[in-house]
């Protein structure tokens, strides 16, 4: 099933690509940052998509493999769809990977979320495997806990196999300006009516009440393109 919903979103892209005359569609490499996530794709596509996630949610994890391939080929790369995606904290791990996604030129945001996203499975590990002692080290305030979160969960390895530099992580973990603002969006998303877990998807400013799939957000675009 998910090879042949990449497959027609391949198809999809073929075509437009012919229709065009065009060579490449690089939409999806236009990136911006805003105020409470990034923004992927053509600004003035008609329908904007807003995901709403949380990277120690096993079901954000699932749609990033089974949808985000297909979302991004589709219909953000032909310029149809511009996308967000915003964060809704649920703990301090989240709010560690959530600033470590967003470390850096706004251009690196995606491949750093897919990072946080496909690996998920193998970073979340020590959450039911750690000891009271690192759970209390992971609840002190500030740059502390998130480096102690940084270091447990392998966030320090991940980031470096990006290219990240071990000081330029840190200089990104102690910025509690980012921290604090993070948690403030955060917090209102949470209230926005409709939102009761993660993943969450708005379109043009609505949310969805219902969908956190992608097969459910897939016929929605749609019906709308």
């Amino acid at each position: 099933m998910k090879f042949t919903r990449i497959a027609k979103a391949a198809t999809l892209v073929a075509a437009a690509l012919l229709s065009t005359g065009a060579t490449r569609m690089n939409w999806d490499a236009t990136v911006a940052e805003t105020d409470g996530g990034h923004r992927i794709g053509n600004p003035a596509a008609e329908v904007k998509v807003t995901e709403f996630i949380s990277y120690t949610c096993p079901h954000c994890a699932a749609f990033a493999r089974a949808g985000e391939p297909a979302l991004k080929l589709a219909y953000v790369a032909p310029g149809k769809v511009n996308l967000e995606i915003r964060h809704l904290i649920r703990d301090p791990i989240d709010l560690t990977a959530a600033m470590l996604a967003g470390c850096g030129a706004a251009a690196k945001f995606p491949q750093n979320h897919a990072a946080f996203m496909l690996g998920q499975d193998t970073w979340i590990k020590p959450l039911t495997t750690s000891s009271p002692a690192q759970q209390a080290r992971w609840r002190t305030q500030g740059a502390a806990g998130r480096r102690a979160i940084a270091s447990d969960f392998g966030f320090y390895r991940l980031m470096e196999n990006r290219g990240y530099r071990r000081a330029e992580i840190d200089r990104c973990l102690a910025n509690e300006k980012v921290a604090a603002a993070m948690a403030a969006t955060s917090a209102e998303d949470w209230k926005r009516p409709g939102i009761g877990g993660t993943p969450a998807f708005a379109i043009n400013g609505k949310v969805m009440p219902g969908t956190h799939s992608w097969d459910a957000l897939e016929r929605q675009l749609e019906e709308l393109l």
